[in-house]
């Protein structure tokens, strides 16, 4: 079912039809038939798309922000901030795509000459969370639309009045009929679409264990796929970290947006000689962040996006304190409507705990005393995630010596790891396959065509 439900009280708003078989068909092969024009469109005139698709969500700021509010619970200070990220990445595609696009010629050996153009494949299936639902829609769609690419763009359940306004935006900036379609689409129709000879990618943010469906369909039937399915981001402090600075990351990191970020601060992993500071600053930053109506401009932690994902986050935190773990902060369920959760520390996690392996989409912060580099970098990479990590000590080369040994697709030094159009998105081991926005999104849906003459 797709339906606006309101995660600060649990009522449902607003309910939308799923597509039938016939309406997902036919969307798919409007899609394949506004290929052959879209495709055949000039670079420039594509690009010009992307920078009123850019343009609209900033002149609709309040609009989509208040929608993210209403649908997942986002604090509105942080909603629009989504909307300026989500805008900057079709920005980013209109302005610096086209000179990304450029044809790249080869040093070959022998005579004559050889080049590589990009070119786009196809229609191509997009499938996307809720917890980001602007900005990681942009991640997938202005790449490709810029490419020459057609989009079916099948949202979160719960995001569909959002889902609506992004094919608006798309439509109102001008991009050509059938090239940007939002389907309400069911998951049969969505293997069904996969299967077709007509699709030819799909790209998922979601679960682990989305990724394994969506993954196994599209090797099946040949398809080019692009997985992003989330975390248990380390951040590693070391005896020479300033303290004050990895706190306010650690916090940041681990609360905003509820916890439910796939890059945040899942686990904190500190040295012994820092530890008792560590802990101590940290449970007072942590006790700031109270939780609050979404609508209000001064909240910082609203609810989680449904009640379901509450309870879940609540039971990881008691499956870890009934087998020994401390709970230093939160871990109460409240009482009254919505899916509230207050910030929670916990400490004392061990592998036989859910909390070790799985990652907790919500507002809960994992402590680990360690004694020594090496045994943060192996805790670090003991998870059977990769996907973003942080490294705070004020010795550079102790920073990147760390850097190098973690197992992930993104480090930040003396910094959280925080997305950027320019720069790559992605993870390794069970956090996905492939890259997201820079010049890197634009090639994971491409034909590499060489062109070679005598």
């Amino acid at each position: 079912m797709y339906a606006t439900v309101d995660p600060t009280t649990g009522a449902v708003a607003r309910k939308f039809a799923t597509l039938t078989d016939t309406e997902a068909g036919q969307a798919l092969v409007s899609a394949a038939t506004a290929y052959r024009t879209w495709s055949a469109t000039r670079l420039s005139e594509r690009a010009a798309v992307l920078a009123r698709m850019a343009a609209l969500h900033r002149q609709k700021a309040e609009e989509l922000a208040a929608l993210t509010t209403l649908e997942m619970g986002k604090p509105v200070a942080q909603a629009r901030a989504e909307v300026e990220l989500a805008a900057s990445i079709y920005e980013y595609y209109a302005t610096s795509g086209p000179d990304l696009l450029k044809d790249e010629v080869l040093d070959i050996a022998g005579t004559g000459k050889a080049l590589v153009r990009t070119a786009p494949i196809g229609p191509l299936l997009g499938i996307m969370p809720w917890n980001f639902p602007l900005y990681q829609a942009a991640r997938f769609v202005a790449p490709n639309l810029l490419l020459g690419n057609t989009i079916l763009l099948k949202h979160a359940p719960n995001c569909p009045q959002l889902s609506l306004a992004i094919e608006s935006v798309a439509e109102e900036a001008g991009a050509p009929a059938d090239v940007y379609q939002n389907v309400f689409a069911t998951h049969e129709q969505i293997a069904t679409m996969i299967a077709s000879p007509l699709l030819q990618g799909v790209s998922l943010t979601g679960s682990e264990r989305a990724g394994r469906v969506i993954g196994a369909l599209a090797g099946q039937h040949l398809k080019k796929c692009v997985l992003e399915l989330g975390g248990s981001d380390p951040l590693i402090v070391l005896p020479r970290a300033d303290l004050e600075q990895a706190v306010s990351a650690a916090a940041i990191g681990r609360f905003w947006n509820a916890g439910q970020v796939c890059t945040s601060m899942k686990r904190a992993i500190v040295a012994e000689p820092v530890w008792d500071e560590f802990m101590t600053r940290f449970l007072a930053e942590t006790a700031t962040w109270h939780t609050g109506d979404p609508a209000d401009e001064s909240t910082r932690l609203g609810p989680l996006s449904s009640v379901a994902a509450r309870d879940q986050v609540a039971e990881q935190v008691r499956d870890a304190v009934a087998k020994g773990a401390e709970l230093h902060l939160g871990g109460e369920v409240p009482e009254g409507p919505g899916a509230y959760y207050p910030p929670t520390v916990l400490s004392g996690v061990t592998p036989e705990m859910r909390a070790y392996h799985e990652e907790i989409f919500g507002p809960v912060a994992v402590l680990y005393r360690v004694d020594s580099t090496e045994a943060a970098i192996d805790l670090a990479n003991s998870s059977p995630y990769g996907l973003g990590s942080a490294v705070f000590t004020a010795d550079p080369a102790e920073a990147e010596y760390v850097a190098d040994r973690l197992d992930v697709g993104m480090v930040g030094l003396n910094m959280l790891v925080r997305s950027s159009p320019e720069m790559p998105f992605g993870g390794v081991k069970n956090s996905g396959i492939g890259r997201e926005l820079g010049r890197f999104g634009l090639d994971e849906f491409a034909n590499k065509k060489l062109l070679r003459s005598p």
